[in-house]
């Protein structure tokens, strides 16, 4: 239970390789993946924990080296918001940045595809925004978390 049979600086090394490979996994394949879990998404989380667990601790099963991974993990987390926070070109490089997917109600085509949103997501995101019809929308942004927030026209005192 106690015993490791690697070394305890391998549990370090594995686990911050396997959190910058996840980080830039999950950064490439997008913002919808992020924001919107799916649960086809949360099967794949479920199912790359899995398929990463062994890499981490190379076999090792025991409790020591549970735990060595685990804080191994909760640290780059914590020094990777530190680094964020202190570093806005280094959080645009983690994060991404907002980008506008419908303005003055034209819809950004090109970007729905890069960042797999459906026609079906798009009109769901817009009547979470308080809109029934896109010639409403003044502007629809995907946030760097893969929110879709809305900000509707502004109504005329005769409308």
């Amino acid at each position: 239970m106690l015993a490791m049979s690697v070394p305890w600086w391998e549990f370090i090394v594995r686990g911050v390789i396997v959190y910058l490979f996840l980080l830039a996994f999950l950064r490439l394949t997008g913002k919808r993946q992020t924001g919107q879990t799916a649960p086809f998404d949360l099967v794949l989380l479920l199912v790359l924990s899995n398929a990463v667990q062994n890499s981490m601790n190379a076999g090792d099963n025991s409790l020591v080296g549970g735990l060595i991974s685990a804080l191994t993990l909760i640290a780059c987390h914590v020094l990777l918001a530190q680094l964020t926070f202190h570093f806005p070109r280094l959080a645009h490089l983690v994060d991404g940045k907002p980008e506008v997917l419908v303005q003055g109600g034209q819809v950004n085509q090109a970007l729905m595809r890069k960042e797999l949103i459906s026609t079906e997501d798009l009109a769901a995101a817009l009547r979470a925004g308080g809109s029934l019809h896109l010639h409403e929308v003044e502007r629809a942004t995907i946030e760097t978390n893969g929110q879709i927030t809305v900000v509707l026209r502004q109504r005329g005192a005769g409308s």
